[in-house]
């Protein structure tokens, strides 16, 4: 039996947990998710929400602590969101936004302009004498992390001097540079 699947998913006071047709909708203050599952029963009982399987077969087990997963993040994103922060650090790197636009200077010849999508929120952070900040707020956990990670993608942080765009709180591992 899943440890995680078999926990049931408390629903907190304001949220809405609808099942019908194999899927599964979540409403909240922050928005609304749905989600469609497959080879698991999800009931809804009170203030809870319960993700059952029918048997032991492999892809059942599999999917039994994933759903039971996803339905905990929807919920949680629904009432409280998810926050992802991303550092820059390099000298010249900077960061600024108009609305949803978000414009990096990350070393090339030109600034990177990326359109972010309309469900997670933008803020760029540049006090000075620290490294310039992103801040990426959203309910949906999977559209916040594709979007963070599209960013970071932009200019990885290399090893030797830690150049690059991090996730704040992120240990890099670091090389020694060449040895005369």
């Amino acid at each position: 039996m899943s440890r995680i699947g078999k926990n049931p998913v408390v629903i907190p006071a304001g949220v809405t947990v609808e099942v019908a047709d194999n899927i599964i909708t979540v409403k909240g203050k922050l928005g609304q998710l749905t989600q469609q599952y497959f080879d698991v029963t999800v009931t809804v009982e009170g203030d809870q929400v319960q993700v059952d399987r029918s048997s032991d077969h492999k892809d059942q087990r599999a999917k039994h602590g994933l759903y039971r997963s996803l339905i905990n993040n929807m919920i949680i994103g629904v009432s409280e969101g998810f926050t992802k922060s991303l550092e820059l650090i390099g000298v010249g790197y900077r960061a600024s936004n108009q609305g949803q636009k978000l414009d990096l200077a990350l070393g090339y010849s030109h600034n990177i302009v990326l359109e972010v999508a309309a469900e997670v929120k933008l803020e760029t952070i540049a006090e000075k004498g620290k490294n310039p900040i992103i801040k990426l707020t959203s309910f949906d956990k999977q559209l916040l992390g594709q979007v963070a990670a599209k960013i970071r993608g932009f200019r990885k942080p290399e090893p030797y001097k830690g150049k690059g765009v991090k996730f704040v709180g992120e240990i890099l591992r670091r090389k020694a540079g060449k040895s005369a």
